[in-house]
């Protein structure tokens, strides 16, 4: 079964302000003995979200106008410190299909890329301009066009950059390296049988 070409994301945003938003802060290290990455979501940002008690504390993720925001808008260096895959994990079980942020820490966004999340970088400024659009209309249509490397807000578009490697991957369908490998597996065994060296 191929996988599906990633070229646009549509729905709504919140923005998560700050620069150098290190993966322990998007999902504490607690949650890396988990077994599976099911249930991950629940985590998302939860000691800067959550009071030892567990009540909430004032945060873009708690806020009601904000629930069911699909694309996650941040700062500068955002996915930065530990190389662990929970960060974006955990970011796509809470319900995000797309982040635009201003930059991106490397190996979180080439997690994010085999995971099927597109990662776009703008610029501070209006990184700020659509952070506002949408905290004045949260129901505003958030749109994160990778074919045009641009993302809309209530109908104004911004540029935005992706890395041409990821871009190429999302739109052709070839960003999971283990789902291609497993979509390959017929073709490598038909081969496989036409070597006399492989034979049992």
């Amino acid at each position: 079964m191929a996988l599906s070409k990633i070229t646009s994301i549509t729905g709504r945003g919140v923005c998560v302000p700050g620069n150098d938003i290190d993966t322990d802060r998007i999902i504490p290290a607690r949650y890396l003995k988990c077994i599976t990455f099911d249930g991950l979501g629940e985590g998302l940002f939860y000691d800067v979200r959550r009071n030892a008690d567990g009540s909430e504390k004032p945060h873009p993720l708690n806020e009601a106008r904000f629930k069911g925001a699909s694309v996650l808008f941040s700062g500068a260096n955002f996915g930065c410190g530990s190389s662990r895959e929970h960060a974006p994990q955990a970011i796509q079980k809470y319900g995000f299909r797309a982040i635009v942020a201003e930059s991106f820490a490397e190996i979180f966004f080439g997690n994010c890329t085999t995971l099927g999340i597109p990662c776009l970088a703008a610029s501070r400024g209006d990184i700020a301009a659509m952070a506002a659009a949408i905290d004045r209309d949260p129901s505003a249509v958030v749109t994160v066009d990778v074919a045009a490397q641009s993302v809309s807000v209530g109908g104004r578009a911004y540029p935005a950059a992706i890395r041409d490697s990821a871009r190429d991957a999302l739109l052709n369908g070839r960003w999971d390296p283990i789902g291609e490998l497993i979509e390959g597996l017929p073709a490598a065994g038909a081969q496989a049988a036409k070597l006399p060296y492989m034979a049992v």
